[in-house]
């Protein structure tokens, strides 16, 4: 997680690179306060804790909830994170939550170290690596979801009065879910490396489950929504499992150096998918971009035998097919990523910040691996019909301008990054912030008491679910504030989680760059109080 000074090198270029772009294009960028969106996107996840909270829970408006799940099935699956604005814990979206969050450390470590964030950073892996030990019970046994969404969503309650079903789902050799485990295993496999330093001992353990469910998805292989029908409406797995069987395997490969991980990940590739899938999406579902970028990587690192090359290359044809989607330099139109008048990246209409989040992060990280290949024939992105190409710097450009967005540089001025900026969602579809707080009003909330007295309410919630990310707007950069409108005003762990390591590093390129991209906009007094 340190940062090397080739990565400073990368930094100053790409820096410079956005800059003049900007010039160019005859306007300048917007300027932020990445380090107070650093330390506000870490404070979501807190917001977003189950089962008995510690001492040191800054987010004082939740409280314990969940206490006794697992109970019913004999297993203590207590802990992890509710995904979003309910209060069911999904696996397969937790675990790319995760491992998101690793890898935001592993690219970026040593800018959140700097701005004084590494412990809170990796406090937030940790509580989801803690809970998936809890839910591995057996080698080939991994408990993929506690709740039920659909009692769950007749409900609008607190987490704190819970009176939902907390059945749990497990998925096991006869009812197999490759997807879940092998995204669990990717989860675990880049924790590890993220706590190598300071957990050398919780690492190895991390290291060990991510093994095990690596090889309990590849020998038992099925979809996890054909073995628990209750997720098929909220998180199925429409890509099916082979992204995140060559997903897991390359974070395992990263993780040990062992070459049977690689020969999996070049043996499978097209029976797979993996050179095959020109993808246009990134998400915890989607995994085909992430791995044709990580396997993209080997090849420019030359970390690979000679015989890998030629699978190598077409990974990284299909990762440049991505990363030019995103920048609309695909030769057919119909193979770009859509653009709204005010830039941002759109793919579809419910939540769709996720795949702009994940789509800057990738972009960001793919430009970093671009000029750690040098000046040669490497160093830049050939997109469809080998006529237009992009260095790593304009890669770099794609990918801040949409965090920029995130943060407010948009035709409507706001900050779709909640508790940040001067202007920002104060509705979001979120039961815990839409109700008064537990320790402020401990008499219980019922199912129905919920919708009656608190969901219809026009008043900005009660709570600010600092660090969220909301689903933010639509094709047309329209966005209405109002918890009924889910679409747009829920947010979800996997929307922050990319940017942990994106703020931290834009923090430091603007640092770089000197005072005037590091101007500091003040917070307003709601923000401050609702991160205190």
């Amino acid at each position: 997680m340190r940062r090397s000074s080739g990565a400073a090198a990368w930094a100053l270029g790409v820096a410079v690179a956005f800059f003049l772009a900007a010039e160019a294009a005859g306007a300048a960028p917007v300027p932020h306060d990445y380090e107070q969106a650093l330390r506000k996107s870490l404070l979501y996840f807190e917001a977003q804790r189950s089962g008995r909270l510690p001492h040191g829970q800054r987010v004082a408006w939740r409280d314990h909830s969940g206490l006794t799940d697992g109970l019913e099935q004999g297993v203590d699956l207590v802990g992890g994170y509710y995904d979003a604005g309910d209060h069911v814990k999904f696996g397969l979206p937790m675990a790319f939550t995760v491992t998101m969050l690793s890898w935001s450390l592993l690219e970026y470590g040593g800018d959140v170290a700097a701005a004084g964030e590494l412990a809170h950073a990796l406090e937030s892996i940790k509580w989801g690596t803690d809970y998936f030990i809890k839910a591995h019970t057996k080698p080939d046994e991994l408990w993929a979801e506690v709740g039920d969404g659909d009692t769950d969503h007749y409900c609008w309650q607190r987490p704190e009065d819970m009176t939902t079903s907390r059945q749990a789902y497990k998925v096991d050799r006869e009812r197999p879910g490759s997807d879940v485990a092998g995204e669990t295993a990717a989860a675990l496999a880049a924790a590890s490396m993220a706590f190598r330093e300071t957990n050398p001992h919780y690492a190895r353990l991390l290291l060990h489950h991510a093994q095990q469910l690596f090889e309990f998805a590849d020998k038992y292989r099925g979809k996890y929504d054909s073995s628990i029908a209750e997720v098929k409406s909220y998180y199925a797995s429409v890509s099916g499992y082979h992204d995140e069987l060559l997903w897991a395997a390359l974070w395992l490969h990263r993780a040990t150096g062992r070459a049977g991980y690689l020969d999996y990940v070049v043996d499978n590739a097209h029976e797979f998918g993996g050179t095959g899938w020109a993808i246009t999406e990134f998400s915890w579902d989607v995994k085909y971009a992430g791995v044709q970028i990580l396997a993209t990587r080997l090849l420019l690192r030359g970390e690979h035998e000679e015989r890998h090359r030629a699978t190598l290359e077409g990974y990284r044809a299909k990762a440049e097919h991505y990363v030019c989607a995103c920048m609309g330099r695909n030769a057919a139109a119909e193979d770009n990523v859509e653009r709204s008048p005010g830039g941002m990246l759109y793919v579809r209409q419910w939540n769709n910040m996720q795949y702009v989040t994940s789509a800057a992060y990738l972009l960001s990280v793919y430009s970093g691996y671009l000029t750690e290949a040098g000046a040669g024939e490497g160093a830049a992105v050939t997109c469809a019909g080998g006529e237009a190409s992009a260095d790593a710097g304009e890669v770099f450009a794609h990918a801040r301008a949409q965090v920029d967005y995130v943060l407010g540089s948009n035709p409507r001025g706001i900050s779709y990054l909640v508790g940040y900026g001067a202007k920002f969602p104060a509705r979001v579809h979120h039961r815990a912030a839409s109700i008064v707080p537990y320790k402020d009003r401990k008499e219980f909330i019922g199912c129905a008491q919920g919708f009656d007295d608190w969901f219809g309410r026009k008043s900005a919630n009660p709570n600010v679910v600092v660090g969220a990310i909301v689903g933010g707007p639509d094709r047309h950069d329209r966005f209405r504030d109002d918890r009924v409108n889910y679409m747009q005003t829920e947010a979800c762990t996997y929307n922050t989680a990319p940017m942990v390591g994106m703020f931290a590093m834009l923090n430091r390129v603007a640092r770089e760059q000197g005072p005037s991209p590091a101007a500091r906009r003040p917070e307003s007094s709601r923000s401050t109080a609702a991160a205190e």
